[in-house]
């Protein structure tokens, strides 16, 4: 499979969301289920393997549970009416100096779920405004309304989600 674009470069346009706030919160509300499922075919002793020096799987997960502080920060930014959204630690510092990989696994995934619902409070309440309220993204410099930023933190669990198919199928390759 074709090594996947890194998330920095990407670029997101939003155009073709209109109507789709409920799809984007199914993926959205569907994440632990679906890590859950990818780790189940995932032997144990792969989780804390860091190919090449990057993330291991646990320390992917762990990333996502750092950004969920973000996400729900710039939902409340929403609700406040910010103009601009709560900036990204754009060097990951929280990720690399929080040690996931001595985190158990099960701990792991309760901290992911509590802060997801968190989240997901937020899209519920925002559900009405998804495609009216705006504020700037501070890195992409775009306006960015609640059905967007759903759709951001949408891709970037995926993005997640196959880096860490990545390494369980690069590491099943080598054994």
């Amino acid at each position: 499979m074709k090594q996947e674009i890194r998330w920095f470069d990407r670029k997101f346009e939003f155009d073709h969301l209109k109507g789709t706030y409920p799809s984007i919160y199914e993926r959205l509300s569907g994440l632990l289920i679906r890590l859950e499922h990818k780790l189940e075919s995932i032997p144990v002793e792969h989780l804390h393997i860091q190919p090449d020096g990057k993330w291991s799987i646990k320390e992917h997960i762990g990333h996502l549970i750092d950004l969920e502080k973000l996400w729900s920060a710039r939902m409340k930014d929403f609700v406040d009416g910010a103009k601009v959204l709560s900036p990204a630690d754009l060097e990951n510092r929280k990720t690399h100096e929080a040690n996931h990989n001595k985190v158990s696994l099960e701990d792991l995934i309760d901290r992911l779920g509590a802060e997801r619902e968190l989240f997901l409070s937020y899209c519920k309440e925002l559900a009405s405004v998804a495609e009216l309220k705006t504020s700037l993204h501070p890195r992409l410099m775009q306006p960015m309304r609640v059905i967007d930023l759903a759709y951001f933190v949408a891709e970037h669990d995926d993005h997640h989600l196959a880096a860490i198919t990545e390494i369980n199928t690069n590491l099943l390759g080598q054994f």
